[in-house]
């Protein structure tokens, strides 16, 4: 008998309105992430990934609706009300957004931006005790001085830095689970190696799920147990990390895998093939 997933997401799809009637983004999408396992949605801009990730939360754009399941803990989130989703966002489900520097307030201290996260889902917390929580989430994602860096704000740390800011204010609240979109975009590959292992670290140390949204297969091979490819809101294909790495089955999983660079590469060579472009929504 399997245990009840996480998150439970079936027939996913996200309309926007246009003056030409509505128009879907994401069709029929269907997932689960099972607790504590790692799921990698991958496809190119423009595919549906990021909807996908804030539909979930409840935050999609204006003249955006979704209709479908996601069921959250035996909760389908779908069915809530404003108030009702705010208690599940940022407390069970935490995002980290892509834009470190636009999520960031600049006009505020990283420490104060982690305990206002902490103190709006935490009724009769001290500012003291919330500042705590701020510093130990820091160091949680190895944040060197963070009683002092604490009192620091956003253009004082580097790109990396800021996304250890990000992912330590997701962490302030122990979620169950963490949306993680495009976390390593802009990131030099040593940063982005680090990110990585410090998502796999989170992942272990607190058994929390983790979606992970990217572009980049080579970074879901990193991280992710399974894996979703989305193209023009399709699914193409899904599997295992192993299943898609080794025998993909949708020309478009094979040419995305075509696009990560490989060691054995010649010096001086670019391996690449054009994806030819997809119209009307039509499936691979």
């Amino acid at each position: 008998m399997t245990s009840q997933p996480l998150l439970s997401v079936r027939d996913l799809t996200v309309s926007f309105r246009t003056s030409g009637g509505p128009t879907s983004v994401v069709r029929d999408l269907n997932f689960d992430v099972p607790r504590g396992g790692a799921l990698g949605i991958v496809g190119e801009s423009g595919s549906g990934k990021s909807m996908t990730s804030l539909a979930i939360m409840g935050l999609l754009p204006k003249g955006g609706s979704a209709t479908g399941v996601v069921e959250f803990d035996g909760t389908d989130l779908m069915g809530l009300s404003d108030a009702h989703m705010r208690s599940y966002r940022g407390d069970r489900i935490a995002m980290i957004f892509q834009d470190p520097l636009s999520s960031l307030n600049p006009y505020y201290t990283v420490g104060t931006q982690i305990a206002e996260a902490y103190l709006s889902h935490r009724t009769g917390v001290s500012q003291k005790a919330a500042r705590r929580v701020a510093i130990e989430a820091m160091e949680r994602v190895h944040i060197r001085d963070a009683a002092t860096r604490v009192d620091y704000y956003p253009h004082q740390f580097s790109g990396g830095m800021r996304q250890r800011i990000m992912i330590a204010m997701a962490l302030s609240m122990d979620p169950d689970l963490i949306i993680a979109d495009e976390p390593t975009t802009a990131l030099d590959v040593t940063v982005q190696a680090q990110i990585l292992d410090l998502l796999s670290e989170i992942r272990r140390e607190t058994g929390a799920g983790l979606i992970l949204i990217t572009h980049d297969l080579a970074v879901v091979s990193e991280v992710a147990d399974s894996v979703v490819v989305m193209r023009s809101g399709d699914v193409v294909e899904s599997g295992t990390t192993e299943q898609i790495f080794t025998d993909p089955q949708a020309e478009y999983t094979e040419r995305l895998l075509d696009a990560v660079p490989r060691i054995d590469d010649e010096i001086g060579t670019l391996r690449t093939t054009a994806i030819p472009t997809q119209t009307g929504g039509a499936r691979v």
